[in-house]
């Protein structure tokens, strides 16, 4: 192998022993920066092949400054900070790694559900305010007679959708990028309806597809068409709901409730109107957070930039070349 240097732009993980111990088996010399703008990225990635990345901003300005640039590995999924267009026109292979924490996204979302279809954090509060009285819970329903719709049915929705229906729900589910990949296989037990359809149908609705082509998909004209005694959840990007549109829901009861895991900005303001509401859930970007998961991220950021400068095919490429 030849010796290319590998960057991690910027990591705010407690250490980086996992990839550290792959790298140096496989010989590749790499630096830990800890970089937050393009100019920092510029400056300190000159003469860098590779970089493994997770917040820094990958603009076309970055990449056009840094000609050595070959690959860029997130951590993570998404890959809202890069700028896939122009590292395609400069030839440089974007990869991300969707597979390490499908499991514990899916346990969040259905956590989330559960908390708030079993009203467990009002009937607590309540509890230490020395009420205890089921009633005020009043309605709870029956999850075997329920409905989730689920929009976005790749490998974590499908493992949300799998996790709902082994508890009886009916399944439906909608996705947004579906005729782009006419070959998935969706279990049998998923029905592929339209969004209006999904929302107007749904007794839960669980958000699990990225960000792109799909900001403020769920706006004021879609909670308009939820149940009131429904529930909205969103385990994937923020920006996906409009954060106006739902104070407004919230406040107005044109649903019951949501759980997020995700906001437009974060972290949350402390200022948002969101938070005044008691049957709004908010959890710090934590879905895909297991130690388990946490490993494997690490182990898999660090494996991918050793095959691709072994001449190897990449397993998660994001662009295409």
């Amino acid at each position: 192998m030849s010796v290319q240097q590998v960057m991690i732009t910027d990591c705010d993980h407690e250490d980086i022993e996992i990839e550290r111990r792959v790298l140096n088996e496989a010989t590749v010399p790499f630096v830990l920066k800890q970089c937050r703008t393009e100019d920092d990225v510029i400056r300190e990635g000159q003469g860098a092949a590779v970089f493994l990345n997770q917040y820094a901003p990958i603009t076309d300005r970055v990449m056009r400054s840094l000609p050595e640039l070959k690959l860029v590995v997130r951590y993570g999924v998404g890959v809202n900070n890069v700028d896939l267009e122009a590292a395609t026109r400069h030839g440089v292979q974007i990869c991300n790694v969707p597979d390490y924490g499908t499991n514990e996204v899916a346990d969040h979302a259905l956590a989330l559900m559960l908390a708030l279809t079993r009203k467990i954090p009002l009937m607590t509060e309540q509890v230490r305010q020395g009420i205890w009285n089921y009633q005020t819970s009043i309605p709870i329903f029956r999850h075997s007679e329920q409905t989730v719709g689920v929009i976005g049915v790749g490998r974590i929705g499908t493992a949300f959708a799998n996790k709902v229906h082994a508890l009886g729900c009916k399944v439906i589910g909608y996705d947004p990028r579906i005729s782009e990949k006419p070959n998935r296989s969706i279990p049998t037990h998923i029905e592929l309806v339209e969004l209006d359809e999904l929302l107007a149908v749904s007794d839960v609705v669980s958000i699990h597809c990225p960000l792109d082509h799909a900001r403020n998909l769920i706006d004021e004209a879609e909670l308009r068409k939820m149940k009131p005694t429904s529930y909205l959840i969103n385990v994937s990007r923020g920006g996906i709901i409009n954060e106006t549109a739902l104070d407004k829901a919230l406040s107005e009861k044109w649903i019951a409730g949501a759980g997020v895991d995700v906001a437009e900005a974060e972290p949350l303001p402390a200022a948002s109107p969101l938070l005044r509401h008691y049957n709004f859930l908010c959890t710090p970007h934590m879905a895909w957070y297991s130690e388990q998961a946490a490993q494997e991220l690490k182990r898999k950021v660090a494996e991918e930039a050793v095959r691709f400068l072994r001449g190897e095919a990449v397993h998660y490429p994001v662009n295409h070349l």
